[in-house]
């Protein structure tokens, strides 16, 4: 089997896409929206994004919000959490039953962690010289539990791709089968976040506008930085966690984490 198969997302998971996922610690489905729920969504983050703008917004239940420049020089959101707590059209699309078919790949009492963690997370990139948020270093998402003081949980993160991208887009790259490492490679294979390198083991996820792709959160994965400059640089991607575990919800006077302030690093 071709590392980078494409996959359609049914009713239940076929036993090939659960090989597959649990092979290489990530898949992609396509045609998860449509183009007309892509506008709705993005309309909707735009919504989202004036108001802590106009009300200064800075952390949403401890989460601190990315803020930058837009290609005019306006100021924009860059990464939001817990959007969907703040826009009932995207709290309704993590809502999609079709996602409720991925909760078994990490066994009993999986969930959709909408208040959870940063919740639903929308990521915005655009590569011109007043953007703050263009690319991300390697990390694994399960670092965070270490900082919440507990045992790395299984997670999956849910990525919902606006935007139709080549690989000269930048964009999610992958190690595949770095799930399965020990806990020393998993803390110390990769500089957290501050090594932007390419692996020679790496691969690119190019997803067109509309597909779904997943990775297991012990995966190593980055963000690399477009090539192109300006509008066709820009790129918008929702993250939905699944989790299980103890239900940890957050709320307005959540403390912000240590983890959480290395999103300064991130350029």
């Amino acid at each position: 089997m071709k590392i980078y198969t494409k996959f359609k997302l049914e009713e239940k998971l076929t036993n090939a896409q659960i090989e597959f996922y649990n092979t290489n610690g990530f898949i992609h489905f396509e045609n998860f929206i449509e183009p007309e729920t892509i506008q709705q969504v993005i309309k909707a983050s735009q919504a989202v994004e004036r108001k802590w703008i106009d009300n200064n917004v800075q952390k949403v239940n401890g989460v601190p919000i990315k803020y930058g420049k837009d290609l005019n020089g306006e100021t924009i959101v860059q990464r939001f959490a817990f959007t969907s707590q703040h826009s009932p059209l995207i709290s309704e699309l993590v809502k999609d039953p079709r996602l409720d078919t991925l909760l078994p790949l990490i066994g009993e009492g999986a969930r959709i962690g909408e208040n959870e963690k940063d919740g639903v997370v929308l990521n915005h990139y655009i590569n011109s010289e007043h953007s703050k948020f263009t690319q991300m270093g390697w990390h694994t998402d399960g670092l965070r539990d270490l900082f919440h003081g507990g045992k790395v949980k299984p997670m999956i993160n849910v990525g919902i791709h606006l935007n139709t991208l080549t690989e000269e887009n930048g964009g999610l790259r992958i190690i595949p089968g770095s799930h399965t490492q020990g806990m020393f490679d998993m803390l110390f294979r990769k500089k957290y976040f501050l090594d932007n390198r390419p692996d020679a083991d790496e691969i690119a996820v190019i997803p067109k506008a509309g597909d779904l792709t997943i990775h297991d959160g012990r995966l190593w994965h980055r963000v690399a930085q477009s090539k192109l400059v300006g509008e066709v640089s820009r790129r918008r991607v929702i993250y939905v966690p699944i989790i299980n575990g103890t239900y940890e919800p957050k709320n307005e006077k959540s403390p912000t984490k240590l983890y959480q302030r290395f999103a300064g690093l991130v350029k």
